[in-house]
């Protein structure tokens, strides 16, 4: 029997179109893995290279930025995208993981840094057991904002201050050694660098 052209194209787009169906399920509707899936010491760089709103600074690990900045610049609060970065210091870091991932801190991930010139090492990271260079539990701390703001600690969130004032924070942001050469500083916020070396000892 002689198979005519035409049956010959149809045979063959239909073993194509078989052997696309024919893949796994499991990895035919494999959803695509996220950054903020799988958190490593690259995940964290210069605070500067993030996006500065107020005294924080901000990003997307998953490129979700606009959603970002979105709750972050609003006067009402509002719940953080997964992917999230905050970064008060650069030594500290809060991380949005996705829906699910931790109830008690609202999906949020704590992260304690050691970071150098040559980038950061993760020393602790979790939920509820995560403590601080000052010997505070983030979790207590960050649970007393008011729930509008989503575990975000500011001067007017309902959070107990920290034991660093402004000068601190503007000096270890503009002295993260991840990003090359420091910022100036201003004689308050020099002052307030050489009160914090004597406070951690470092």
């Amino acid at each position: 029997m002689t198979i005519a052209p035409r049956q010959l194209a149809i045979a063959a787009a239909l073993t194509l179109a078989l052997g696309a169906c024919a893949k796994p399920a499991d990895e035919a509707a494999a959803p695509a893995k996220l950054a903020s899936d799988t958190i490593t010491e690259a995940s964290f760089g210069c605070i500067r290279d993030l996006t500065q709103v107020g005294r924080f600074y901000v990003g997307n690990l998953d490129g979700d930025l606009e959603a970002t900045l979105a709750v972050a610049r609003s006067e009402t609060g509002g719940t953080y995208p997964a992917g999230s970065v905050v970064q008060l210091v650069p030594g500290e870091a809060m991380v949005k993981r996705a829906a699910g991932f931790s109830k008690a801190t609202r999906d949020w991930e704590f992260f304690e840094l050691d970071v150098s010139p040559a980038g950061s090492a993760i020393r602790k990271r979790g939920h509820a057991d995560v403590v601080n260079r000052f010997g505070g539990n983030c979790l207590e701390c960050h649970a007393k904002a008011e729930p509008q703001w989503d575990l975000i600690c500011s001067t007017t969130h309902g959070c107990d201050p920290i034991p660093i004032n402004d000068a601190m924070i503007r000096a270890l942001q503009k002295t993260d050694p991840r990003c090359g050469a420091p910022e100036a500083l201003s004689a308050e916020e020099q002052e307030g660098l050489a009160q914090l070396q004597a406070m951690t000892g470092a």
